[in-house]
């Protein structure tokens, strides 16, 4: 007789998100050493040392955020009620205001002020069924605060039942002891942040902010080659405000993502389909600042380039902590379907980390990181705006409540 299963989950359908929804009605899913060891009928559900009847509720993978600045210190709601009174953003840029408002209250707090205010931010995407995270640097611009914005991304682990994954963002803005001289702060992200951040095992992935008012193409590939030499994958913010060309440059170094694509082209989206890159759809940012150019959904479609979805959670441009609303969004503004909105949430997204074969999809032999849902049918969990129908969350095996305070 085979070892009997540590956890079983019965009275419960299956979204696997394996082809499609991938919907298995009235099924049961079994737990054994924290991965998914077996899910099918009920009835054909082998031995277990416990149950856990679900009550009819939905179970999908935990969802995951693939794109988050949401470890940063201070807040910006002055800037936004200052531009919805006519402000324009140059005006808050003269009056120091902008990103380097953010810069500057992140670098005076210390990685505990940082932690404080960060855990309640993420404790609301986890209140949401969000099982892993993706944190980004980027708000310090120099080695001592980027390196605590990374300590404080690897401690939200600590406190909260969430899987994080950390991204180093120093070329995300010239810092202000660098105006003027772009090319040298690349050489200092390349030479002296980027080694010691990753020899201090800080660093899962190496992103930048290609745009005219970011860094170049020619810079950004110099970032991607220091990134290469260390072994870390990389992903861009690319194609926001304009086509810089950033997402055939990282579909050219095998990049996990290109974010955001408002303006990304048909050569860009052939790059990105050799290559594997994922797309990942920020409709928070789109949102918030009140753009009109969309990303070409359709045609992301039609190339079979795979579609994630995230809050992108900032102070500046998508101040979102609800991953069920930025699916919400996709569906509403871009016309995902709520399936590619699902699934861009949770099999598309883990790609979108490189951690597909982890992540992402109710298979057996992966993490068992599983999020159960009041809900009637797949499709609510983009429907409902303002809805929260998450009734549990499954970290590794472990069955916790979703709301966790």
């Amino acid at each position: 007789m085979s070892e009997a299963l540590d956890l079983l989950f019965t009275n419960v359908h299956l979204a696997t998100m394996v082809d499609g929804y991938g919907e298995l009605q009235g099924a049961a899913l079994g737990v054994r050493d924290g991965r998914i060891a077996w899910l099918g009928p009920r009835s054909e559900a082998p031995a277990a040392n416990a149950e856990h009847d679900c009550g009819g509720a939905w179970m999908t993978p935990g969802l995951v955020d693939c794109h988050t600045h949401i470890v940063h210190a201070g807040n910006r709601s002055n800037e936004w009620e200052a531009r919805l009174n006519g402000a324009s953003y140059e005006d808050i840029a003269r009056q120091g205001g902008g990103i380097m408002s953010t810069v500057r209250a992140t670098r005076e707090a210390d990685v505990d002020a940082l932690l404080a205010q960060s855990l309640p931010r993420v404790a609301r995407l986890l209140s949401e069924g969000v099982t892993t995270l993706e944190i980004k640097s980027g708000y310090g611009l120099e080695l001592a605060a980027e390196e605590r914005m990374l300590r404080a991304a690897r401690e939200v682990a600590q406190p909260l039942p969430v899987r994080v994954v950390t991204t180093f963002l120093g070329a995300h803005a010239i810092p202000p002891e660098f105006a003027g001289r772009p090319d040298e702060y690349v050489t200092e992200v390349c030479e002296r942040m980027l080694p010691a951040l990753a020899r201090a095992g800080l660093v899962d992935a190496v992103d930048a902010f290609c745009e005219r008012i970011g860094f170049s193409n020619a810079q950004t590939e110099r970032i991607f080659a220091a990134a290469r030499m260390l072994g870390l994958p990389v992903k861009l913010h690319a194609e926001q405000l304009s086509d810089q060309g950033g997402a055939e440059l990282v579909a050219r170094y095998g990049g996990l993502s290109a974010d955001h694509l408002e303006h990304l082209t048909q050569a860009g989206i052939d790059a990105m389909a050799r290559a594997g890159t994922v797309a990942v759809l920020l409709p928070g940012a789109y949102y918030f600042l009140r753009e009109t150019v969309q990303p070409p959904i359709a045609a992301l479609r039609e190339a079979g380039v795979p579609m994630a979805v995230s809050t992108d959670c900032n102070p500046g441009t998508s101040p979102m902590t609800s991953l069920l609303l930025a699916m919400n969004m996709a569906c509403t503004l871009w016309r995902l379907t709520p399936q590619e909105a699902l699934q861009g949430a949770t099999l598309h997204a883990a790609r979108a980390l490189g951690l597909q074969g982890e992540i992402g999809s109710l298979e057996v032999g992966k993490q068992a990181d599983l999020a159960l849902w009041n809900i009637a049918r797949p499709a609510d969990l983009a429907y409902a705006m303002g809805s929260n129908p998450c009734r549990a969350v499954v970290n590794g095996g472990i069955v916790r409540p979703a709301h966790i305070g």
